[in-house]
């Protein structure tokens, strides 16, 4: 079996395959996601055009995407969320990472796509990448002179704390 690169754990003939060759549309906005993934994989930008929102396609640079597409080696998508986009909604957003290497350089890229559905048809409206959001420590931090928190009766920076 060609297991479809989107990590559905289907055969690609069954996967993306017949939405990237148009055999059939996308049903959902998270197919459409995962096909959108594997034409980047398989090189298939003509499709990455045709599936991006008709009032979005002048800004898009064919050459551009085939050359990313070409010089990437391409790791996994992984689907985190999805809002609405089911077959009989009109709108509907994916939050995913997909990761890849250009250049050496390995990278997870994460975002939040917007899909919206047009006479059964679904199209990318838009993608934001997702901001990673601070640490923010929910208990008091541990200072040097207070008492370790493992209960040795020690201070933390004579036990604990020690820098090793």
């Amino acid at each position: 079996m060609d297991a479809c690169p989107c990590g559905s754990d289907r055969a690609y003939a069954d996967c993306c395959e017949p939405c990237i060759l148009g055999a059939r549309p996308a049903a959902t906005a998270e197919q459409l996601m995962r096909s959108r993934y594997t034409a980047y994989v398989k090189h298939e930008i003509p499709y990455l055009v045709a599936t991006s929102h008709p009032d979005h396609r002048d800004d898009q640079d064919e050459a551009g995407i085939r050359e990313w597409s070409e010089g990437s080696e391409w790791h996994g998508l992984e689907i985190l969320g999805v809002e609405k986009g089911g077959p009989d909604d009109d709108e509907g957003a994916v939050e995913f990472a997909a990761e890849y290497s250009h250049d050496g350089d390995r990278t997870r890229h994460h975002e939040r796509a917007t899909f919206a559905q047009r006479d059964g048809v679904w199209y990318l409206v838009k993608g934001e990448r997702v901001k990673l959001k601070p640490f923010v420590r929910e208990e008091a931090k541990t200072g040097r002179n207070d008492p370790c928190p493992c209960g040795s009766g020690k201070k933390f920076k004579k036990c604990c704390g020690v820098a090793g």
